[in-house]
């Protein structure tokens, strides 16, 4: 990936220079379980840029039959094993960080908003003290003090500060999830994780807190991982795009790369499951097959059973990464250097 970067970078502890809000390489993460390794990540790469934001896009194989999304609960699954990888915090190793240490990065230097704000939040807790509670941790200021900012934060996303003694249940779904989203903001972090954070929201509901969660960015300069199997919220926010499958981002670049020039065999499969609306009449075309099981999976390219264009090698060894421009790659033995320069795109 390019190294280049318009935004200005910042210092680490040991004085150097980053361009990088969240670098990660080859990570690799296993869940460890009575009925065997579940690998989880596979080498994964993901980098953003300070005050650009990353859709991290692709299918979620935690899904039910119907559809419906399989949370790993802390009492039946075990804490994910990092085997292999660096992630690094605007400069800062976090392997080498302790838990004590990363208490204070958690909500301080990045913070989450979860996808379901009916429970992300305390039932029988005033929201503004659920605000004022994260603030409390990490700044050094009173109560009355950490209450004043967060009726602020709740001004800040619209909701009346005076609101603040209620409880949750007093709040509409999409009103909760500006609340979760100020108790995100609540540090000004530099890394916002979104996961999924308009999925249990109406059509209307989500465009509002879209175009919030843009506002808010650009007016704190936040950088973003958006965490979303939606296509349609990568394009409305995202500077940039990772297809990832099987724990592995097999398809990287700008929004133009991806959306334009679109050449992993995943990728197109994706938006080829997407409904037309230029032609309501066209079938859906959905991906052949079922998503590998993350506990045994296939020697060669993961996508391999499910590709068109699969061939023999793809079966036995796992693709390298190539090029098509500074930004854009894909992991896919369709391409090498030379065919990718020459515009060669499948579907093209």
């Amino acid at each position: 990936m390019s190294n280049k970067s318009n935004n200005s970078a910042s210092k680490t502890s040991a004085g150097q220079e980053t361009q990088y809000e969240l670098d990660i390489k080859n990570l690799v993460v296993e869940y460890r379980t009575p009925d065997g390794v579940v690998q989880a990540l596979n080498g994964l790469d993901l980098q953003i840029p300070h005050g650009k934001t990353l859709g991290l896009g692709g299918r979620d194989r935690r899904r039910k039959d119907d559809g419906r999304p399989v949370h790993f609960a802390a009492d039946s699954f075990p804490p994910g094993v990092i085997v292999d990888g660096t992630i690094y915090l605007a400069g800062e190793d976090l392997m080498k960080k302790s838990e004590q240490e990363m208490e204070h990065i958690r909500g301080q230097k990045v913070s989450m908003i979860f996808q379901d704000p009916m429970t992300s939040l305390n039932p029988v807790m005033p929201v503004q003290e659920q605000i004022a509670e994260v603030i409390e941790m990490h700044e050094k200021i009173s109560n009355s003090e950490a209450i004043q900012k967060a009726k602020a934060m709740l001004e800040l996303v619209g909701i009346p500060g005076e609101r603040g003694t209620e409880y949750p249940h007093q709040f509409s779904g999409g009103m909760k999830q500006r609340v979760v989203i100020a108790i995100a903001l609540a540090c000004n972090p530099g890394l916002l994780i979104a996961d999924e954070p308009t999925t249990a929201l109406d059509v209307t509901i989500q465009a509002q807190v879209l175009e919030m969660m843009k506002n808010l960015r650009d007016k704190y300069d936040t950088s973003m991982l958006m965490i979303t199997h939606d296509l349609g919220i990568v394009a409305e926010v995202c500077d940039t795009v990772s297809i990832i499958y099987a724990g592995h981002v097999v398809e990287h670049g700008t929004l133009e790369d991806v959306f334009d020039h679109t050449c992993h065999p995943y990728t197109e499969g994706l938006f080829n499951s997407l409904p037309n609306l230029e032609d309501r009449t066209a079938k859906l075309k959905p991906i052949k097959g079922l998503m590998p099981d993350p506990s045994n999976l296939p020697k060669g390219c993961p996508f391999c059973p499910r590709c068109d264009y699969a061939m023999d090698i793809c079966k036995t060894q796992k693709p390298l990464r190539v090029y098509r421009n500074e930004e854009h790659y894909v992991e896919c033995f369709l391409y090498n250097e030379q065919n990718i320069k020459e515009g060669g795109v499948i579907g093209k």
